[in-house]
């Protein structure tokens, strides 16, 4: 009798693809919110382009090349199934359709790569996005990928490191991805004078509320079974988000005398981030424990970049980077038997599982910088990446605008413009069009007036 899918895992995976899926446009809007009026569309954009690229290129090839046989020494899978090839309705990733398992992954795939476009906000081209857009996600997500989550990758099977949600494929490879970009791309002509504040907070606060939500799918959801692991790494990812905004916020209070409300939305990002990895592997105590040091540690890892002169603008490095690397070593202090079935240092494990973490972020993370260092610069020698100077203080090159805070002038200009093309024979505005015209124009002028 043939093996059919377990329907409360499939149906928790469903909704938790879903999750992850939704964190995107929630990181398009935390983004968006942090940069400069002028930028916010350039950082939406950025994000959705994401949502599009990466969904095809991973239909094509890319999870066949992560999750396909192993090609030799567990650094690649190969093109068996590429667009899918041999994987039917009926196939199942142990309780889970082979299909949804697929789609799960996709969504990892697409905000990893998302994330990197924060270190280098206002100041690159979009053309040279999509190009290093669908080359990174080929040659530095996939090979990480297969590292690390397929059965037969180097780290999982070779190395025997762990990593339960993505620590080292998402966070830390985005983090280091992204200081290699923002070298590249170079900084900013007025870094270091003027940082960059926060233009819309509500927007980063709605994007944060998002990532959270999304956040419980990307970690429990990787337990791939609605029993076992995932309830604790529902509550590992609460616990530790709540940790860090106990030990980031401290860490302002010391260090400027007082706490803003964007410290408090990078700090939860932090703990979620540092928890990644080990939400399976750990007990709520260590979650907290993770979750409370990676607050302290990213508060501080945020200000590395001025002292070495690299632009990471929205702290991508500082907080995706420096929090990968305190929860993917911190499995190696605080993993369970009861959890993952290894102990850590403080478990009694001895050191063991702590080097194996430790060459793990070496490599992972040595990997993912200079190969992203490569593929940034052939971009940027071949079709551009980095934009003019002048951009960065000016709105984008079309039409759109993010708000519209026209001034009369602007305004009594709009109405004399030419009709657009497509109403060309349109009938007249009648009078009562033109009478709530003429009230708008009255009110602005007396807002002008008022100023």
């Amino acid at each position: 009798m043939a093996a059919t899918a377990n329907t409360g895992d499939t149906a928790w995976l469903l909704a938790s693809t879903a999750m992850v899926l939704l964190m995107t446009p929630g990181l398009a809007f935390f983004y968006g919110g942090m940069v400069r009026t002028q930028h916010v569309l350039v950082m939406l954009k950025m994000s959705f382009v994401c949502l599009a690229l990466v969904t095809v290129l991973w239909l094509a090839v890319g999870y066949s090349l992560a999750f396909g046989p192993d090609l030799g020494a567990g650094l690649l899978g190969n093109l068996d199934h590429a667009f899918l090839r041999g994987v039917t309705m009926t196939d199942l990733h142990g309780s889970v359709p082979t299909l949804l398992f697929s789609c799960f992954q996709m969504s990892f795939a697409i905000i990893t790569v998302a994330l990197i476009s924060g270190s280098i906000a206002g100041r690159a081209t979009m053309r040279g996005w999509l190009v290093f857009v669908a080359a990174w996600t080929l040659l530095v997500y996939v090979p990480l990928a297969h590292w690390v989550f397929a059965p037969d990758g180097w780290v999982s099977a070779h190395l025997k490191a762990l990593d339960f949600a993505g620590g080292l494929v998402v966070e830390l490879n985005s983090g280091a991805a992204g200081l290699a970009a923002a070298i590249v791309l170079r900084k900013r002509k007025d870094f270091e004078r003027q940082p960059v504040r926060p233009h819309n907070l509500p927007l980063v606060v709605i994007g944060l509320a998002l990532l959270w939500f999304g956040w419980f799918g990307f970690n429990a959801g990787s337990a791939l079974h609605v029993a076992g692991a995932a309830p604790t790494a529902f509550l590992n990812t609460q616990l530790a988000a709540c940790a860090a905004m106990i030990g980031w916020p401290l860490i302002e209070k010391w260090r400027l005398g007082s706490v803003d409300m964007l410290g408090v939305t990078s700090a939860a990002v932090a703990g979620m981030v540092a928890i990644t990895p080990s939400c399976g592997e750990v007990s709520p105590l260590g979650a907290v424990c993770i979750g409370f040091a990676a607050g302290v540690v990213c508060a501080f890892a945020i200000n590395l970049k001025f002292k070495i002169g690299v632009d990471d603008t929205l702290d991508v490095v500082g907080v995706h980077g420096w929090g990968g690397i305190v929860g993917t070593v911190s499995i190696g202090l605080f993993a369970t038997s009861a959890m993952s079935g290894r102990e850590g240092l403080f478990y009694g494990g001895g050191l063991d599982l702590l080097w194996r973490q430790v060459v793990a972020v070496l490599a992972c993370g040595s990997f993912s910088f200079v190969v992203t260092w490569l593929i940034a610069q052939a971009v940027n020698r071949t079709v551009g990446f980095r934009t003019e100077a002048e951009y960065e203080d000016v709105p984008g090159r079309d039409e759109e605008i993010a708000y519209d805070n026209a001034t009369l002038d602007e305004v009594r200009a709009r109405l004399d413009e030419p009709r657009h093309p497509a109403r060309v024979g349109a009938p007249t505005a009648p009078d009562d069009d033109m009478a709530r015209v003429n009230k708008i124009l009255d009110v602005l002028e007396r807002r002008e007036r008022d100023r």
